[in-house]
Order: C-alpha cells, then sequence, then structure tokens
C-alpha cells in the first residue's frame, strides 16, 4: 500500500495525482467516500492529501489559482492541516494561497452561492471532497492537506452540461455533455429568438 492517499472527485484529477507512493481514491460519488477512504487506509497509509480542482469563493481568485488549504471547513467543524506539509506544498507550488478551503456535498454553481458561501466560511475554495478526507484523517490521527486549483471562478455560473456529464466513478459522459450542451444552445437561441 502507498504511504500517501490521495483522493480526488474526476479521473482526470487521479490520474495526475498518482505516483509510486500515493495511491488515489477517485470518487465523484460522495455518499461512499470515507468508507473507501478507510478501507484503502488500513495498510501503510501515512497521511492524507485532497487533490484536485475547485470552485473559486472570492471575486478576486483568478482562475488556474492553485489553494494550499490552511484549514478546511465543514458544516460542523474546522479541521486544521499539517503545518509542514502545507508549508513545503507553497514552497513547490509557485504563486500558491494558503487560505481555507471549504467542502460541501453538492455543487456550488451560481455566483450567488459562492458568494454566500465566502462570506459565511471565509474561504476562498469551494470543492466535494476536502472536508471527507480531513474527516477522516482527524478520527485516524493521519496529516492531511489540501490542494485545489480554481477552475471555477466565483463570477461564473457552472453550465449545466457539466454537471450533467459527471458519473459517480469520477469519468464524464461526452454523450451526455454533448447533448447537455446541445439543449443549452437551443434553448439560448430560442430565447434571443423572442421579441
Amino acid at each position: 500500500m502507498a504511504a500517501i492517499i490521495g483522493v480526488a472527485g474526476l479521473a482526470f484529477e487521479a490520474r495526475i495525482a498518482a505516483g509510486r507512493h500515493t495511491h488515489v481514491i477517485c470518487s465523484g460519488d460522495g455518499r461512499t467516500l470515507a468508507a473507501s477512504i478507510a478501507c484503502a487506509i488500513a495498510g501503510d497509509c501515512r497521511a492524507l492529501i485532497s487533490f484536485g480542482i475547485a470552485g473559486g469563493l472570492s471575486p478576486d481568485l483568478r482562475t488556474v489559482t492553485c489553494v494550499v488549504g490552511s484549514t478546511i471547513v465543514s458544516e460542523t467543524t474546522q479541521f486544521i492541516t499539517d503545518r509542514n506539509w502545507s508549508r513545503a506544498l507553497l514552497q513547490l507550488i509557485p504563486g500558491a494561497v494558503h487560505r481555507p478551503i471549504v467542502g460541501i456535498a453538492t455543487v456550488v454553481a451560481h455566483p450567488e452561492a459562492k458568494r454566500a458561501l465566502h462570506a459565511s466560511t471565509g474561504a476562498l475554495a469551494v470543492d466535494n471532497e476536502s472536508h471527507v478526507v480531513a474527516s477522516v484523517a482527524a478520527a485516524r490521527g493521519l496529516p492531511m492537506a489540501a490542494v485545489r486549483v480554481i477552475i471555477d471562478p466565483a463570477t461564473r455560473e457552472l453550465p449545466r452540461a457539466a454537471l450533467a456529464a459527471m458519473r459517480p466513478n469520477g469519468t464524464i459522459d461526452l454523450a451526455t455533455l454533448i447533448r447537455s450542451m446541445m439543449r443549452e444552445q437551443r434553448i439560448t437561441a430560442a430565447a434571443s429568438d423572442r421579441p
């Protein structure tokens, strides 16, 4: 078993994070994520890392900014990430910021919801896995870090097509994505044709 367990929500994130000493769990279905992590750490696991893309919550945060989590905020608590590991990640990743990340079970798609979440938590980024990873790490006494890249800025609404195409295993259903994009394009065209 690998010394580090990485957790990602999308298959392409998992491919990036996987390595000789890192075993990656990819789960687009948060309902089973905690159990999957618990099974994976039964071996020689020494640490957990949440890795991947995130939604931006602050309008000042640019797309592709890397956020190394200082804390992970959930609905009920805050988890402090490993200070030494986070410091090492900040030195390794040019331009990374060290701020809170909020983890929630649902996708935050609308700018208004992103603003509200930023105001209530102070977090710069939101994802669907970090809070689960942090909770399991705390329960097992394991160090934990989180690295998230902003791909969905706070000021932009996440397209419905992107949400419709996500499979529970973290892969993207291209046929559903194309159909959903075409449907949205037809709706937009019909709306613009109205007097």
